[in-house]
């Protein structure tokens, strides 16, 4: 899902790169962070994004 250009669902026709996740995932790397995400078909999905101080 944080991979460029992954698309889940193929039905789609509306636009976009499929680069969003991606530069999302390379921010919270950067700043020694992670992200997750937790999605329910016909509810939504949660991402969450943890920050953990360097030591």
């Amino acid at each position: 899902m944080f991979d460029r250009f992954y698309r889940a669902d193929l039905s789609r026709e509306k636009g976009g790169s499929g680069l969003g996740l991606s530069i999302a995932k390379s921010i919270v790397h950067a700043h020694n962070g992670k992200i997750y995400a937790n999605s329910t078909p016909g509810v939504g999905s949660v991402f969450t994004v943890i920050f953990e101080e360097k030591k």
